[in-house]
């Protein structure tokens, strides 16, 4: 095991940045490495694998305090599976929503497709670009965008520090 590794390698290892990891280390997530006479962080090994860690659970869909709850079980000794679990249930009840909105929205696009398809001559002279697109999006539809844009930005791969998810 590599003892005095810098934010750099461990960045490198992890596969973030170094912001991420000293975003990471304010929210508590990561324990406050040693450091050098000159100021340095130095972490261990251990460090690479919460931020593995960290990562895995975020692709879970976790929040930052939701991962932060299961490591303060896990370093209090407690098994936090259990506790995962409950995270789970609560994310797949989320995705069941959501796609349950996107199946309305869905039928809403299908249905001012058709209608707008239909009525394209009729239009309102008026408007100032686009009816169809004037008529505005259900807002069930705008939520279900979002969510996925969310989680579009958050694919795995593309780690996020202070200012993203």
């Amino acid at each position: 095991m590599r003892n005095g590794l810098k934010i750099g390698q461990v960045a490198r290892e992890a596969g973030m940045t170094a912001k991420t990891i000293r975003y990471y280390e304010l929210l508590g997530l990561l324990p406050e490495p040693r450091r050098t006479e000159s100021g340095y962080r130095l972490y261990g090994q251990g460090a690479v694998e919460r931020l593995e860690f960290i990562k895995k659970a975020k692709r879970l869909g976790l929040s930052l305090d939701e991962i932060k709850d299961i490591l303060a079980l896990h370093e209090e000794q407690q098994r936090p599976c259990v506790h995962v679990l409950a995270f789970l249930d609560r994310k797949i009840a989320e995705v069941g929503e959501v796609i349950e909105d996107l199946k309305a929205f869905r039928q809403d696009l299908a249905w001012l497709r058709a209608e707008s398809a239909r009525q394209l001559e009729n239009l309102p002279e008026g408007a100032a670009i686009c009816g169809i697109i004037e008529r505005g999006i259900h807002h069930r539809g705008e939520l279900a965008l979002a969510w996925l844009e969310g989680r579009q930005m958050g694919k795995p791969g593309r780690e996020k520090g202070p200012s993203g998810p």
